[in-house]
């Protein structure tokens, strides 16, 4: 099926008027920047902004927009004189290899992206409309001053160098933040998000952006389109925490790539930094739940994909079955073999964190180590073209030079060169060659995102019968071959039979070498027959097919949430929520006590009438105020049900006589100032202490910043000041260590925010809620108004009871009902209110009610 968007593109092509059949989503599309510009910031305009109404989704699934900085094209102008370009597939592009393991036949791909050739203005519509009959590609025309800014200056200059771990400590290393260049970056982004706005059909499309370049367009897409369907996958590593944090504009891409539904990493180390660093600098705690890691962000559901990338199987087996790389393999052969010499393969770009220099020190490090080695031994590396460029793609290229001239000098006889430099561009059946022919495969990259190199050359070693000819291999023999590779290069932890080193330390890289080149042949078999069974079963098409199905998982419920924007410039995000599940509002509350007589409001104390990081945690005149005021009038029972011990909570509201207090979770019960405390349940031992508290303190002294809180019958470990990643992985620890040695315990352990608590068996903030209802239906005062608020998970106990209780004895009849949480989404309660300073709004908007509705003295 062709979607309607799609179409419409088509007829902008052609220069067709767009037919008005298509209703809103044929709506005039803006032109496309074509002159130099910057945006100082995101584009705030809502009247482009598509309305999320689940009642316009279609069921059809069957198409994908692959979004990257490069269309998988290649372009050349045409040779014989004339005007105008010429253009092909990149058959080495990952995004076309994409294609070709989904299958024509299962998806519909769309490629959106910009093209290697700088096209004239004038030329752009042709172009356009070219590749997207031809090729179905829309390409992404940025202005050529922008492009350097963007790619360049941002991406290649900043992003790439930190994101691989170099700060930029001097303007030399990496270069000192440019906000003009992130103003470019963000620039060039929007374009994208407009071309895109063009083809897409964003109740049916999927959209899947590719890697750094594009890290803000998922804000400018969930912005035009509140539930697109949208998944972002990080080619290049994540940095921890440490690194990241010093990029200033740190939170804008954190919050950004959080707009995508699904976001993929190539290795667990990957998806784990990104995972701290939105704990550490966002807040947000993961959770993994069957499997499936996911951050809840606004009432969405943000998964992660750690799964790396794989090779297109069918290309290269292709590729070895050429009679050119036949030829070229029985060439190396001679060159290499028939003399007596093994040959070791490095292929790299010719950057500075693909370790060229640490592998050919290492190199010379083995021939002085292993004299024998000499005139035995060759290293061809071959060296790619830099993407990027500069100084530093200069400087690794002259020491590169350098250093082969001083190997060769050194080492080199007549005849024989230990290392063979090649700078110039191969074909790719020429790099094949030289797989099928390596004894051994070097990658000592410092840095790497993933690296296909070592996956292309255990294919190319499993070759074909017409190549076991020429290498003169009998086909029925296993098949071998050796890896030595970088630990710090995303496929090392799928290459479990590889002998993986430090590429900085150049004894042991030399050592590695060896044992290569020694090791007996059936060990090397096996290693290659274990090697080949992943990477052969794990391909680019396994890739694909694997992060569309967790994109497809988590949108399902897309088209039953209710969904609105929030935030302006890139802080933009958008919630999203259960239809049944509402913001309360002033008005709607304000009404329903109006119209009542007989009112119960449970208020849970911190994070709710006061915020979780104030220092000061006691209650401002304010709060005591609205609650004086709540409680004056006598149909009115006003309940603070806190975790906090009962001294605290009375010291703190002395003057508030009618205020209910529950405290320790509901243990000890106040109905007002005048009566007695009692105990929701039987009194219990607290002898528990003794074995608990040894066991809190050793977790106290070993994490700083926690701290132990010991009440009258409960026990709490908090942790809210320590560092956010120990004190979550210490709670785990606790929780298991406590659980264990109370097993036989009349108490429960329980983790909360920030939290690790032991209490007694049965308390809950629940039977307050029971307690409460049952205490005002005896007095024949069952309530037709009740308000309940919490923000945490003790408080979802309340909510429970609140809402099962709607029609039943303790309740008036058609009582007007409110469980209202605190930021928490989702929750058992029906409404939410964003934070404490809505919450206090709300309660100071009540006793202003209840103030004018008492009879005037």
């Amino acid at each position: 099926m062709v979607s309607r968007s799609y179409s419409n593109l088509l007829e902008l092509a052609s220069g067709e008027a767009p037919s008005p059949s298509f209703g809103r989503m044929n709506r005039r599309i803006p032109r496309i920047m074509t002159v130099a510009g910057i945006m100082s910031d995101l584009d705030d305009d809502g009247s482009e902004s598509v309305c999320s109404d689940p009642s316009s989704s279609s069921a059809q699934k069957d198409r994908i927009i692959v979004v990257a900085n490069q269309l998988p094209i290649r372009v050349q102008g045409k040779t014989d004189g004339s005007k105008g370009w010429l253009f092909s597939w990149d058959e080495n592009s990952l995004l076309l290899q994409l294609k070709d393991g989904l299958g024509d036949d299962e998806i519909e791909v769309i490629y959106v992206g910009c093209l290697k050739e700088e096209i004239h203005p004038n030329e752009q519509d042709e172009v356009s409309q070219i590749l997207l009959e031809t090729f179905k590609c829309v390409p992404t025309f940025v202005p050529p001053d922008l492009f350097t800014k963007y790619y360049h200056g941002f991406c290649k200059q900043q992003l790439w160098p930190l994101f691989h771990y170099m700060l930029p400590l001097s303007p030399d290393l990496g270069g000192r933040f440019n906000r003009l260049l992130w103003q470019a970056y963000v620039s060039v982004n929007k374009i994208f998000a407009d071309r895109i706005m063009e083809v897409i059909n964003p109740e049916d499309d999927f959209v899947w952006v590719h890697d750094y370049h594009l890290m803000v367009l998922p804000t400018f897409l969930r912005k035009r389109f509140n539930r697109v369907k949208l998944g972002f996958f990080l080619h290049s590593p994540f940095p921890s925490s440490e690194i990241y944090k010093t990029l200033p504009i740190r939170e804008e891409i954190l919050r950004a790539l959080l707009n995508s539904d699904l976001i993929g990493f190539h290795t667990f180390d990957y998806a784990r930094h990104f995972l701290s660093c939105c704990s550490r600098m966002l807040g947000i705690s993961y959770e993994s739940k069957r499997g499936y890691i996911g951050l809840e962000y606004y009432g969405r559901t943000v998964s992660i994909k750690i799964l790396p990338v794989g090779i297109h199987m069918g290309q290269l087996q292709q590729v070895l079955s050429l009679p050119e790389t036949e030829a070229k393999v029985a060439e190396l052969v001679e060159q290499f073999n028939h003399q007596g010499r093994t040959l070791l393969l490095g292929v790299d770009d010719m950057d500075i964190f693909k370790g060229i220099s640490l592998k050919l020190f290492a190199m010379e490090q083995l021939l002085l180590q292993h004299p024998e080695k000499q005139g035995k031994v060759v290293l061809v590396q071959i060296a790619n073209p830099a993407r990027g460029k500069g100084k530093d793609v200069e400087e690794v290229r002259d020491e590169t030079n350098s250093t082969v001239k001083r190997i060769n000098a050194v080492f080199g006889s007549p005849g024989y060169q230990p290392v063979i430099l090649i700078d110039k561009p191969l074909k790719f059946y020429e790099r094949i060659a030289y797989y099928v022919v390596a004894e051994c495969c070097l990658v000592t990259a410092v840095r790497d995102g993933m690296n296909l190199i070592p996956y292309e050359y255990i294919i190319s070693r499993q070759g074909n019968d017409k190549l076991d000819k020429v290498l003169k291999l009998d086909s029925s023999m296993p098949k071998k071959s050796m890896l030595v590779v970088s630990e710090f290069i995303g496929c090392s932890p799928s290459l479990s039979g590889a002998i993986r080193v430090n590429p900085w330390n150049i004894d042991v890289v030399a050592e590695s070498m060896d044992s290569a080149l020694v090791m007996p042949e059936p060990e090397k078999q096996l290693r290659h027959e274990k090697h080949y069974r992943y990477v052969s079963t794990h391909d680019v098409g396994y890739w694909a097919r694997s992060f569309l199905q967790d994109l497809e998982r988590t949108c399902r419920d897309h088209v039953r949430r209710r969904c609105w924007g929030i935030g302006f410039g890139l802080s933009f995000r958008v919630v999203s929520l259960d239809p049944n599940f509402r913001k309360l509002s002033m008005e709607h509350i304000v009404s329903a006590y109006k119209r009542t007589t007989t009112r119960a409001i449970l208020l849970d104390y911190d994070g709710t009438l006061m915020p979780q990081n104030a220092i000061d945690k006691k209650p401002s005149a304010k709060t005591i105020e609205i609650i004086k005021t709540l409680g004056r009038d006598k149909n009115n029972m006003v309940f603070i049900v806190s975790a906090r011990s009962r001294k605290t909570l009375a010291d703190w509201f002395p003057t508030c006589e009618k205020l209910g207090i529950a405290a320790e979770h509901g243990y000890f019960l106040r109905m007002n100032q005048d009566e007695e405390w009692e105990t929701c349940i039987p009194e219990v031992e607290c002898s528990w202490k003794e074995i608990a508290e040894p066991v809190m303190q050793l977790y106290t002294e070993t994490t700083d910043g926690s701290v132990i809180e010991d009440k009258e019958t409960s026990m709490v470990w908090c942790y809210e000041d320590a560092d956010p990643d120990f004190g979550s992985c210490q709670a785990k620890e606790l929780l298991d260590h406590l659980e264990s040695v109370l097993a036989n315990e009349p108490v429960t352990v329980k983790s909360g925010q920030n939290i690790v608590e032991v209490k007694p068996q049965g308390v809950s903030k629940g039977l307050v809620a029971k307690r409460l209802l049952t205490a005002m239906q005896e007095k024949g005062m069952s309530p037709d108004f009740v308000l309940c608020i919490g923000d945490d998970r003790s408080d979802e106990d309340m909510f429970e009871v609140i809402m099962s209780s709607v029609s039943g004895p303790s309740m008036a009849p058609s009582a007007e009902v409110f469980a209202c949480t605190v930021g928490r989404k989702p929750s058992k309660a029906k409404y939410y209110l964003d934070d404490t300073t809505e919450i206090v709004r709300l309660m100071q908007g009540l006793a202003s009610v209840a103030e004018q509705m008492l009879p005037q003295m």
